[in-house]
């Protein structure tokens, strides 16, 4: 792989992982017009591991702090951790129905809808007006020290959708986590920290996978893939703290737009470019 790609692609990794619009709808799409080939599953765990150290780096101390409380240790930081000590098991609970449906349904999605792009188009337009009905329907009352037992029961469910291309684990969980009443900023939060079980599991998954089916990691992909997660790692943790000020003042609403929009040109280029993708 050459290292333009690398870069491009951990870049677009970066940025989409963690902003509501769909990575894996991106990271098949956009190579796709380039006429790249498909990257491969090593190179998709480099991608995945860059993700998985871009939050861990950004939530480090409030991560010490939720385990800490999660095992009955007072520590200062966040008051609002503060007031939600069993804030570990909410998040564990919520990483359940995503790893189920994964064990189970993962490869069965992946061959049946994973380079559609009438799926992956439709899916963008669909989970963007999910996301424009939370953005309305929400009260934006609770931040983390109020998330329940439902709150995280509800958004694993959600996370969980997030197999299928197109619908964006960030913008899923988050429209969740507004229908249960969360701040937009909570809302994303508790997302990005749901991110860190999730996709440490999806990884070693993934890296087992590697190892059965090819032995290991290829020579000639270790330093793309080296590339690929440094590159996906910074830019990830710049659009953290981006996305994060940025709900703070503003709502979802331009990111609702570019699903929609990003949705039609995806059909659009489906029907008259690739033939039905």
């Amino acid at each position: 792989m050459p290292l333009l790609q690398a870069i491009v692609l951990g870049i677009i990794q970066g940025l989409t992982e963690f902003l509501p619009i769909s990575s894996s709808a991106h990271l098949i799409v956009i190579p796709k017009l380039l006429g790249w080939p498909e990257q491969g599953l090593a190179f998709d765990i480099a991608l995945h591991v860059g993700t998985l150290a871009a939050v861990i780096l950004y939530f480090f101390r409030e991560w010490m702090q939720i385990i800490a409380q999660g095992f009955g240790m007072r520590v200062g930081g966040d008051s609002g951790l503060q007031r939600n000590r069993g804030l570990l098991w909410l998040l564990a609970l919520a990483t359940i129905p995503a790893g189920v449906a994964g064990l189970l349904f993962q490869k069965k999605i992946e061959g049946a809808v994973r380079d559609n792009l009438y799926v992956i188009g439709a899916m963008a337009i669909l989970i963007g007006i999910v996301m424009w009905l939370a953005e309305n329907a929400g009260r934006k009352q609770k931040d983390l020290g109020h998330v329940s037992t439902p709150d995280a029961l509800l958004i694993g469910v959600a996370q969980a959708l997030a197999l299928v291309p197109g619908v964006s684990r960030s913008g899923i969980t988050m429209s969740a986590g507004l229908f249960r009443n969360l701040e937009r900023e909570a809302a994303a939060r508790f997302s990005f920290l749901l991110l860190t079980p999730t996709v440490a599991g999806i990884a070693l998954k993934k890296f087992y996978d590697l190892y059965k089916h090819e032995g290991g990691i290829p020579h000639d992909m270790q330093t793309p893939m080296l590339v690929g997660m440094l590159v996906s790692a910074i830019t990830g943790c710049i659009v953290i703290r981006f996305f994060l000020s940025f709900l703070r003042q503003r709502t979802f609403g331009p990111f609702i737009a570019y699903r929609i929009v990003f949705g039609i040109i995806v059909i659009a280029l489906a029907f008259f470019r690739f033939g039905g993708g």
